[in-house]
């Protein structure tokens, strides 16, 4: 009933016709992706950051192994094993022709818009077939508005940007969602790629299927020891995992049974609850001590990974004034880099207090040499 939608969530649109109550939720990817790493390191994996797959080792029809490029350092360094799983998400076709083979990549753009704060307490999604800007979803101290779809040239992935026409679009179809966003500041736009697999002339994306992707290359190409898992969402993850694995399993000869759906992924760190010491970043409540354990023990190396590890420099400020405190711990990091990099995601939604803020910040670091 809508008068029950309302008081379930206040920030609903009252204007709204009937609700469905699902058991909906969302999920800190930054935290997840570091409790999958944790979890594998755990397991006996061997961790690579910045590393860059340049080409695979073939032995005749084989593929035997991988050379990695470090992006610090440039070196390239060998990697050998039995089976090569290329789950590279949108890269993943790039890496399949170093195969000798191909994956019909469609790279659909989507981008979101980042609140200043928790607009919603559940998350609020259009019933209607996907369209822009028909989910709103609260996380930490914001809330995100998503997304668009647009169909991207391949060889544009690695740089894309959201503009202020997508922005306007998701500002409009968001006020329908939840009418007090036009009042609430943005903090920030940013955009992604779905690594989506079809072969139609869909200009969106929007009809694919997120269906899972998985291609034993040596079946359907005659190329041993490569296998591909691809397409599908976050809400599938584990379960890609686990087919992946299980086929693998299986051309090793290896008669387990996957674990992956029963077994409770680690905490990485527990925010706010293990770390005590003088706040670096007031917006998210990130101490001495968090930024310290991050370093040391999750391979925080610059002020990207620290901002992914801990969420500094990701609340109102947008790394304002943090970013220069934590540059104590990362001496040997680019902090102008880090500033110009959030401020990317500032240019698309900079008027009223966002363009303020970009203002005071320019005085800040006017002088960073």
């Amino acid at each position: 009933d809508p008068v029950e939608a309302r008081i379930l969530e206040p920030a609903v649109n009252p204007d709204l016709t009937g609700a469905v109550r699902v058991p909906d939720g969302s999920v800190d990817p930054f935290r997840l992706t570091m409790a999958n790493i944790v979890d594998a390191k755990a397991h006996g994996a061997k961790v690579l950051v910045y590393h860059e797959t340049v080409s695979l080792i073939k032995d005749g029809s084989k593929v035997i192994g991988v050379n990695a490029r470090n992006g610090a350092s440039g070196e390239i360094t060998d990697f050998y094993g039995e089976i090569v799983v290329n789950a590279a998400g949108i890269w993943g076709a790039a890496v399949a022709e170093m195969a000798g083979t191909a994956i019909q990549m469609f790279p659909a753009k989507g981008t979101l818009l980042v609140f200043g704060h928790r607009v919603n307490g559940m998350v609020i999604n259009r019933c209607r077939k996907s369209a822009d800007g028909d989910i709103l979803v609260p996380g930490e101290s914001v809330t995100i508005l998503g997304t668009t779809s647009t169909r991207v040239p391949y060889g544009e992935i690695d740089d894309v940007r959201p503009t202020s026409d997508e922005v306007d679009l998701l500002l409009r179809e968001g006020a329908k969602l939840a009418p007090t966003l036009l009042q609430t500041r943005i903090l920030r736009a940013y955009s992604g790629v779905r690594p989506l697999v079809a072969a139609d002339n869909d200009t969106s994306g929007r009809s694919i299927s997120r269906g899972i992707v998985l291609i034993d290359h040596e079946t359907r190409d005659g190329i041993k020891g490569f296998v591909t898992i691809t397409g599908g969402k976050l809400m599938t993850y584990r379960l890609m995992a686990e087919m992946a694995s299980d086929l693998v399993c299986r051309k090793l000869s290896v008669n387990q049974e996957c674990r992956t759906a029963g077994t409770m992924l680690p905490n990485p760190l527990v925010r706010n609850a293990r770390f005590g010491g003088n706040l670096v970043c007031e917006c998210e409540n990130v101490t001495e001590e968090e930024i310290r354990y991050a370093v040391d023990n999750l391979e925080a190396r610059d002020f990207t990974m620290l901002r992914r590890r801990t969420r500094l420099g990701m609340g109102t400020c947008q790394g304002q004034f943090c970013a220069r405190r934590a540059s104590g711990f990362l001496p040997d990091a680019d902090l102008k880099d880090f500033v110009r990099e959030r401020w990317k995601g500032i240019v698309p939604v900079a008027w009223g207090d966002a363009l303020r803020e970009a203002q005071l910040t320019q005085w800040i670091y006017k002088d960073e040499k």
